[in-house]
C-alpha cells in the first residue's frame, strides 16, 4: 500500500488533468495523467519511487528497464531506490529499441517500469524491444494502473494508483460528438 496520496500529488503538481484528451494509446478520455509534472520535484520523484521500490523488495530482479522518454527519469529513481542497474529502450526509426551499447545477459531479469499504463501498448513495444537478449520479464511497475485488470494474464503490474478514468474509441467518443476540443499532450507522436 502507498503512503503518499498519488492522486492529490498529481493534482498538486498539474499534472492530472480534465477536458477532452487523445491518449498515447491512441483513446480519447476526460481524463488524463501527464505525471511529467512530477518530473519537476525531485522530492517527489524520490518519495514515489521509494514507495513503488518497497513492492520489489521481494522480487529477485537485476535490472529496471523504462521506455524512452516518458518513464526515463522515474525508472532512474526507481532503479536507484532498489540499487539496481537502470536501462531504458528509445524509438529508433518508430521502433523500440535497448540502443547505446546497453545489453542484457539471457535470463537477466528484468522489471518495466513505465509513468502511466492503459493499454499497455509501449510496454509490449520494449519487451519486444528486449526479446534478443533473451532476458526475463519479471514485473511491470507504474506510477499510474488505467488497465482495470485487463492485463492481469500478461503482466504482473506493480503501481501506485489504480484508476479507471473513461475512455473511449475515437468513433465512438461523445466528447468528439459534442465538438469538445481535442488535446494530445502525450509524448508520442
Amino acid at each position: 500500500m502507498c503512503n503518499i496520496n498519488v492522486e492529490k500529488t498529481l493534482k498538486e503538481a498539474d499534472g492530472l488533468l480534465n477536458g477532452h484528451f487523445c491518449l498515447t494509446s491512441g483513446l480519447h478520455s476526460d481524463t488524463y495523467f501527464q505525471c511529467a509534472k512530477l518530473y519537476q520535484y525531485p522530492d517527489i520523484v524520490e518519495k514515489l519511487a521509494s514507495e513503488l521500490a518497497k513492492q520489489f523488495e521481494n522480487i529477485e530482479f537485476d535490472t529496471i528497464v523504462a521506455p524512452a522518454i516518458g518513464a526515463v527519469i522515474f525508472g532512474y529513481e526507481v532503479a536507484k531506490q532498489s540499487k539496481k542497474r537502470n536501462l531504458f529502450v528509445e524509438r529508433k526509426d518508430g521502433i523500440m529499441q535497448l540502443r547505446r551499447g546497453y545489453s542484457l545477459k539471457k535470463n537477466e531479469k528484468v522489471i518495466i517500469i513505465e509513468d502511466v499504463i492503459t493499454t499497455a501498448r509501449t510496454i509490449f513495444e520494449t519487451k519486444e524491444a528486449l526479446k534478443p537478449f533473451e532476458c526475463e520479464i519479471v514485473g511491470v511497475g507504474c506510477i499510474v494502473d488505467r488497465t482495470q485488470g485487463k492485463l492481469d494474464n500478461e503482466f504482473k503490474i506493480y503501481s501506485l494508483l489504480k484508476s479507471s478514468p473513461v475512455t473511449y474509441k475515437p468513433e465512438e467518443c461523445p466528447l468528439c460528438k459534442k465538438g469538445i476540443p481535442l488535446v494530445k499532450p502525450g509524448s508520442r507522436v
